[in-house]
C-alpha cells in the first residue's frame, strides 16, 4: 500500500475529506524521516505543528468562553490547560490510531514513553493545522469538537484540571505552617524512558510518593497522594 492508499484509508476513519492529499500526508511525516528517505518530495511536520498549535488553542478557548459564560478566567484556563497538554493531546491521537499512520526513521519507530507520547501530540497538532489549511477554520474547530472538546466533561467532573503540587501547598501551609518539599526516592530506566519515583516531605515526614516518566509528573502523583492520605 503507498502513502496515498494509505492515508486515503485514513481520511475514512476520521471522516476527513481533504483536497490536498499531500498536507495530510506532510502533517504525519517526522524529520527524522527525511534523512532515510532524501527522495521524499514533502516537507516534515513542524510547521503544520506550529500553525496547529494557535488554532488549537483559539477553537478551546472560543468554545470555553462562549459555553460556560458564567465561570471567571481562572477556571477557563486550568480547563484549557488540562485539554491541551502533551499528556491528552497524546491520549486522543493514541484513541483514534494515529500512530500507525506516522512516518518516521527506523530509529525513531522504536521509541516508546514519552518520546512517542510527544511524536504523537505533535502529530495531532500538525494534523489540526493541515485541515485548517485544506478546509478553513469551521473544519478545523468541527475535528477539534470532535475528538478533543468531548473530554472537557471527564476533565471538569473528575478534576483533572487541578493542580495537586499547588493545593498541596496551600492546605499544608495553612494547616501545618509548613511548605513541602520534593526528593528523589529512585530514578530508573534509559534516558528516553525515564521513570522517576518522587517523595513529598514536610520537614523531615514524608507524607507521599508518586512515580511518573518526568519529576514533575512524579511530584505530582505523590502530591496527590498526599493530599489523599493527609489532608483527606
Amino acid at each position: 500500500m503507498n502513502n496515498t492508499e494509505k492515508f486515503e484509508k485514513l481520511e475514512g476513519e476520521l471522516n476527513l475529506s481533504f483536497n490536498d492529499k499531500n498536507l495530510l500526508i506532510q502533517a504525519f511525516c517526522h524529520r527524522s524521516y527525511l534523512n532515510e528517505h532524501p527522495d521524499f518530495d514533502l516537507g516534515q511536520n513542524e510547521r503544520l505543528e506550529f500553525l496547529g498549535d494557535a488554532v488549537l488553542e483559539l477553537v478551546v478557548t472560543e468554545h470555553l468562553f462562549h459555553n460556560y459564560p458564567e465561570k471567571p478566567e481562572g477556571d477557563l484556563t486550568n480547563w484549557r490547560a488540562a485539554l491541551v497538554n502533551t499528556k491528552m493531546i497524546a491520549s486522543v491521537a493514541k484513541r483514534l490510531g494515529l500512530g500507525k499512520y506516522l512516518l518516521l526513521s527506523n530509529g525513531e519507530k522504536r521509541e516508546r514513553g514519552k518520546a512517542k507520547q510527544y511524536m504523537l501530540a505533535d502529530t495531532f497538532e500538525a494534523l489540526i493545522g493541515a485541515i485548517y489549511l485544506d478546509g478553513g477554520y469551521r473544519d478545523a474547530q468541527k475535528f477539534i469538537k470532535d475528538n478533543l472538546l468531548i473530554e472537557l466533561p471527564k476533565i471538569i467532573s473528575l478534576e483533572l484540571f487541578k493542580d495537586p503540587k499547588s493545593e498541596l501547598q496551600e492546605i499544608a501551609q495553612e494547616k501545618v505552617g509548613i511548605t513541602p518539599t520534593y526528593e528523589i526516592i529512585e530514578e530508573s530506566g534509559p534516558d528516553h524512558d525515564k521513570k522517576f519515583k518522587m517523595g513529598v516531605f514536610l520537614e523531615e515526614k514524608k507524607i507521599g510518593e508518586g512515580e511518573g516518566g518526568s519529576k514533575k509528573e512524579a511530584e505530582e502523583a505523590a502530591a496527590k497522594e498526599a493530599l489523599k492520605k493527609k489532608f483527606k
